[in-house]
């Protein structure tokens, strides 16, 4: 019996034993649960966002279009008269004005032909001087007598003849005239050459396909472009209401190039784009707008007072509409129901739903819940930061 009564006091031992070391661990426990330290909250850490400020200002509305640039006037040089082709006076390139001198023709024959005018003009003045004479003597002698009716008649004839012959002669001159000045062309207009296309020594014709250059006109200078059916009403009203300011950009919309009105709109709309074709003149003093060149016209058809922008990055689209987060003083974040207007890519007018001075997150919007905190960060570093996540 006594082994037995060993066993179970050692038993017994070993479960106080076991029962203690748990009620130490549970008290351990109890404490650690109670530790300031384990009782604080751990708060995620803010996230890093671009942020604007929505801003009121006056806005420009702008409708833009690809347009091509086109010279006021083009003019192929021919040559009205044939003949060898004396000299060339321009230099390809060159800028011409009205009057100057383009090309010279051999003008030989031609002073050959006026000469021949103007001698037989001579020499018709001498007739009609002598059948002058002639009819006066013819009318003194028929006074007296001497003469019959007849010959007066006559001699009054041949003066008509030959004041009628000097008339002829005299539009033969001009004729003459017209054609020798035909020798020199000059330019028609102001404008800039552009290649030679016949030296000088050639024989050139008044009915050759091949211009001796093409003159254009390009101060001013015109730009068609086309803009959406939609558009036409709104410039229809803005042309009513005065100048319709139009500034042109080169074809990539970076550089801006020049500053013009626009001049008309077509007279009907092209169905098979369903698009409106435009034209705005500009002066083009510095030579900036070249025929043919592609640029982008913006016209301005209205101005909005006082609206209340954000930029366009900052105004996002939902099942619901537009909306934006909106940061609130804590530097949290709410997403916020909007009314927006997209002017360009860079400007959004919001018309309801936020004031002037707000602030909203610009990018880094896809991280964000309503509450969560955020850090603003220059647009650089959060550039950076986005393109190494």
């Amino acid at each position: 019996m006594k082994p037995n009564a060993s066993i179970r006091r050692h038993r017994y031992r070993w479960f106080a034993a076991i029962a203690v070391g748990i009620a130490a661990l549970a008290g351990g426990t109890t404490v650690l649960l109670r530790s300031p330290a384990q009782t604080r909250v751990v708060q995620p850490p803010p996230v890093p966002v671009t942020i604007a400020t929505a801003t009121q200002r006056d806005v420009p509305i702008l409708l833009d279009g690809l347009g091509t640039v086109s010279a006021s006037n083009t003019i192929s040089v021919h040559s009205q008269i044939d003949g060898p082709l004396q000299s060339v006076n321009f230099v390809e390139g060159q800028f011409v004005h009205k009057g100057d001198t383009l090309a010279v023709i051999d003008p030989r024959p031609l002073q050959a032909v006026l000469a021949q005018a103007v001698a037989k003009k001579a020499q018709d003045e001498a007739q009609l001087v002598n059948a002058q004479k002639n009819l006066a003597r013819a009318q003194s002698l028929v006074q007296r007598g001497f003469d019959t009716p007849q010959n007066v008649d006559q001699q009054q004839a041949n003066v008509g003849l030959y004041q009628a012959s000097i008339q002829a002669d005299q539009g033969a001159i001009e004729a003459a005239q017209t054609q020798l000045s035909y020798t020199t062309i000059v330019s028609p207009i102001d404008g800039r050459v552009g290649f030679r296309q016949v030296d000088a020594g050639n024989v050139i014709h008044a009915n050759d396909q091949t211009p001796l250059t093409v003159l254009t006109q390009i101060r001013p200078v015109t730009v068609q472009f086309t803009l959406p059916q939609k558009n036409l009403l709104d410039v229809r009203e803005a042309m009513l209401r005065g100048t319709v300011p139009v500034v042109v950009y080169d074809q990539d919309n970076v550089r801006r190039l020049a500053e013009g009105r626009l001049l008309l709109i077509d007279n009907q709309i092209d169905q098979t784009t369903s698009t409106i074709r435009l034209k705005a003149v500009f002066a083009n003093e510095d030579d900036r707008l070249w025929p043919g060149e592609f640029v982008r016209a913006r016209a301005q058809v209205d101005t909005r007072k006082d609206a209340v922008t954000v930029p366009s990055p900052a105004v996002q689209r939902g099942p619901q509409g537009f909306y934006a987060w909106v940061i609130k003083p804590d530097n949290t974040v709410d997403q916020r129901a909007i009314d927006a207007t997209p002017i360009n890519t860079d400007t959004t007018i919001v018309t309801k739903g936020l004031a002037a001075g707000e602030r909203v997150v610009v990018n880094g919007q896809y991280r964000l819940q309503a509450g969560t905190r955020v850090e603003a960060r220059p647009q650089a570093t959060a550039s950076a930061a986005d393109r190494a996540s």
